[in-house]
């Protein structure tokens, strides 16, 4: 509740009719310095009548613990235009406690409460003398809407004392709430801001940052509105037990990012909301069987990677939570370990859902990721064709839909969320076209020094500010999107490469416009990017168990995979499928010749477009590069030279399943159809402003709906298959496993845990990562080259049990393979070696006790050999 001291009735006192300035001032615990502060305004206001014949000061008492309020009412004795605004009128020994709100909501109190014509707003330690403020009047004189105090702008008057790591703290974080707050304010958080009163009010009064951000959140508003904001360059020192923090700065920026969030929310459409809202509902239906029995269903086709995956999310928790290294861990191939920053854990998501992870388990993560992950990559690129390239929400909602469902995103669906879950993608190209668009919004980007009236340098120094910001925004979300998929980035600057090669050819002059504002862009970005990914991409690359490349062998795509349908999609057929591909998680084409062709048509038709030439150099670009070193011609044995050849031995690229490359293509072919779907309703737009469609529209648009209905309805995608999971051994979802597994100790799965075999993973996840495990499914190093490899370096004793596994057959077993085994044991420092029932578990059963010397014991539904010591005995 809003309380104000009464005002003494004495002739003279300014009324709100008379009220020409109101100085604001947010106090917390300032009983002090508030005395100095307030007689200092007061002698200056009184000592200028002719500028200020009728003012008041305005104090908002932020829940002081202290005798601020007091200090203020008996200034107020003395000086009755001083106000008391937020402290209750008669604090006594009963009074409950006050609540400090924030800066924010004491200055929107004291704004509110004001009457002046003129509305000044400065910090309780008058860091910027009251003398500053005829500089401000000045530029309200001059017609601004607003004046605002910068300690950045030329001319300005600094004095700093302060510890050198707060003022780099400080610095950096005012740098970066500059690339990202307000367009062409360069000192956002300067307590000394001059404002016209009734715009003021109008801001204040809808603003709902309690916070910092507050300044940020008014300038904005003041910027939207089009009310001009004059930065002015002033005297600025440093006071001694000031309120604010260096790490302040950070609140302020999660303020303005939930100030944005709001924002955009409220800019969202009922039609948006439906469109989204039907993604998700595509989404969860598609992952019904997962939702159906969270963490008891398992996707069949996706082979051992769900193991794998949940393995990851729940090791991100474990680490979070016990503050252990985020990118490393020794749980799985102890005791050598895994390199958690050169494996696809998605740090970007798993650590975030690490709460999700810790009490609901890692199923729920990995279905929430999977169904959460394609409706935003839906709703991204429907949000940014809107934006950039189409009217029509309907042909916006289709180009999404292809983007995010497509064949090789529902494949990857089933095993790699790493390529299904693109949401950054769009955002990323959002921005490099802002980089591109710089130049030109700002009318050539001329230098210059004068200021506009928005308080503003003439257009090329705003050019060189906006660039910086975006820059800035653009490596965020690049460094986001390396800890979401490195490989998937990867992928798309591959296909925004093509997308300018195919632009500039037709638009050659475009390279002179907007090559120097996107270069600086991209430096800025590279420098922001690699200062924030320096140390995790040190560990990836040079740290413990870091590989130099996972080569592959030949994997394009046959030419036919191109125009088949996917054997997850309406038309397909798995068994054609499958013999096109390298497995069912790895479908990377299969758009269907009907869409092969439709697009070929859009093409032709819609040629004169440069952004259609940049689209065609996508999607047949990426294809081509799809099929590989060698691609062979159908029906003959002949094989051409195929593009691939040129890229396969880089760096980076030398890792690349090069079939994926056909996914680059997935957003140029969803691009296309919006466009088209795009013209065809324009022309019907224009034809019904006039009151009337011609028939031949009416027919042309019908047509090309039907034209796009039968392209995309045979690759519509359906559920994939799932299966009730294996069910854990009580002996390890029960805890009996604690018996026979001491501390600092591994439980020895047989066979050891491998890509092809990796249900231990399952083991360990259910038993709360208790218990480390030789093995496992993970890409680690191999050899004095460090090759990189899936899963660990074969062992002995581990690829022996592998034979006897896929052979069912007991090998000899003699004093060197026991001699190895114990050597084996107590490199993976074994507590225990586990059989579980399983195909050919006899012969393994075998195979072990003869290892071991002594007959395993039942033990809770599994075969258990207890080891003793170093020495490996049974």
């Amino acid at each position: 509740m809003l309380h104000s001291s009464s005002l003494p009735a004495a002739t003279g006192l300014p009324t709100a009719d008379t009220v020409d300035l109101t100085v604001v001032v947010p106090a917390y615990n300032e009983e002090h310095r508030l005395p100095r502060t307030l007689d200092a305004i007061c002698r200056y206001l009184r000592s200028s009548p002719g500028r200020h014949a009728g003012w008041e000061l305005i104090v908002v008492d932020d829940g002081s613990t202290d005798a601020t309020a007091a200090a203020v009412r008996e200034a107020a004795v003395a000086e009755p235009r001083i106000r008391l605004v937020g402290a209750p009128p008669d604090p006594g020994p009963a009074a409950s406690p006050a609540r400090n709100h924030g800066k924010g909501h004491a200055v929107r109190l004291g704004v509110l409460a004001s009457r002046g014509g003129r509305v000044l707003v400065t910090d309780a330690d008058l860091a910027t003398p009251i003398e500053e403020l005829a500089l401000l009047h000045d530029q309200l004189d001059a017609g601004y809407a607003a004046a605002i105090g910068s300690r950045a702008q030329a001319g300005a008057r600094v004095e700093v004392c302060q510890h050198p790591l707060r003022k780099l703290l400080g610095r950096v974080g005012n740098r970066v709430i500059r690339a990202v707050a307000v367009p062409g304010v360069r000192d956002t958080q300067c307590g000394f801001k001059l404002f016209d009163g009734d715009q003021a009010r109008a801001a204040f009064g809808r603003s709902r940052v309690d916070g910092w951000g507050i300044d940020i959140e008014i300038l904005r508003m003041f910027h939207e509105a089009k009310w001009p904001v004059a930065e002015v360059p002033v005297c600025w020192a440093h006071q001694p037990g000031s309120k604010v923090r260096a790490l302040d700065y950070a609140g302020v920026l999660l303020e303005l990012v939930r100030l944005r969030a709001r924002g955009a929310l409220r800019r969202v459409r009922p039609a948006d909301r439906v469109v989204v809202l039907g993604y998700l509902l595509v989404s969860v239906w598609l992952f019904k069987g997962l939702w159906a029995d969270l963490g008891g269903s398992y996707l069949t086709d996706s082979g051992q990677d769900q193991n794998q995956w949940e393995w990851f999310f729940a090791v991100t928790a474990h680490q979070v939570f016990g503050l252990h290294d985020p990118f490393f861990t020794t749980l799985q191939n102890h005791p050598l370990g895994v390199n958690l920053m050169a494996n696809t854990a998605m740090l970007g998501l798993s650590v975030p859902l690490a709460p999700v992870t810790a009490l609901f388990g890692p199923g729920v993560t990995w279905t929430l990721v999977l169904t959460g992950g394609l409706a935003a990559t839906a709703a991204t690129w429907y949000w940014l064709l809107l934006k950039r390239c189409v009217r029509s929400r309907r042909a916006a909602a289709l180009g999404g839909a292809l983007c995010a469902f497509a064949p090789p995103m529902i494949s990857h669906a089933n095993a790699h969320p790493n390529f299904a879950v693109l949401f950054m993608m769009p955002l990323i190209t959002d921005r490099l076209l802002r980089l591109c668009e710089a130049r030109g919004r700002d009318g050539g980007g001329r230098d210059g020094g004068d200021q506009d009236r928005g308080g503003h340098d003439e257009s090329g120094g705003a050019t060189r500010r906006r660039t910086v910001r975006d820059g800035v925004i653009l490596g965020l979300l690049l460094t986001y999107q390396i800890f979401l998929g490195e490989e998937a980035l990867l992928l798309a600057a591959v296909g925004l490469l093509l997308f300018a090669v195919g632009y500039v050819a037709a638009r050659p002059a475009v390279v002179r416009t907007v090559w120097r504002t996107l270069a600086r862009g991209l430096a800025v970005a590279a420098g922001v990017s690699l200062l924030l990914l320096g140390y995790p991409l040190g560990r990836q690359f040079f740290g413990a168990q870091s590989y130099r490349s996972v080569l592959h062998g030949p994997s394009g795509n046959s030419p036919r995979a191109l125009l088949e349908f996917a054997g997850r999609s309406l038309a397909g057929d798995p068994a054609t499928a499958d013999a096109l591909a390298l497995n069912r998680t790895e479908q990377n084409a299969f758009f269907g010749w009907p869409l092969a062709a439709l697009t070929v048509v859009l093409v032709v038709w819609l040629w004169r477009e440069p952004r259609v030439r940049g689209l065609a150099a996508v999607a047949f670009g990426a294809v081509l590069l799809s099929l590989g070193r060698t691609i062979p011609v159908p029906g003959t044995d002949v094989t051409l030279p195929g593009p691939w050849r040129l890229l396969h031995d880089l760096p980076l690229f030398e890792s690349v399943i090069e079939s994926r490359m056909a996914m680059v293509a997935v957003p140029a072919l969803g691009i296309l159809l919006a466009l088209a779907c795009d013209r065809w309703d324009a022309q019907a737009r224009r034809a019904g402003s006039t009151g009337r469609v011609a028939a031949e529209d009416r027919v042309l648009r019908a047509v090309g709906w039907a034209a796009v209905t039968a392209a995309v309805l045979p690759i519509v995608p359906t559920p994939p298959t799932t299966a009730d999971r294996t069910p854990v051994p009580s002996f390890i979802a029960e805890g009996t496993w604690r018996a026979s597994v001491p501390a600092g100790r591994t439980l020895v799965p047989v066979p050891l845990p491998d890509p092809g075999s990796a249900e231990a993973l399952h083991w360990q996840t259910t038993a709360g990562l208790g218990f480390p495990l030789p093995g496992g499914y993970f890409n680690g190093p191999y050899g004095p080259e460090r090759t990189g490899i899936y899963g660990p370096v074969p062992r002995a004793t581990s690829a022996l049990l592998k034979d006897v596994s896929r052979t069912g057959r007991v090998p000899d077993i003699g004093p060197a393979q026991r001699r190895a085994a114990r050597e084996d044991l107590r490199f993976w420092r074994a507590g225990a070696v586990v059989l579980a029932p399983q195909p050919g578990d006899q012969a393994l059963r075998l195979t072990v006790q003869r290892l071991m010397g002594a007959p395993g014991r039942w033990i809770g539904g599994v075969w258990v050999w207890q080891v003793h010591g170093d020495t490996g005995g049974g």
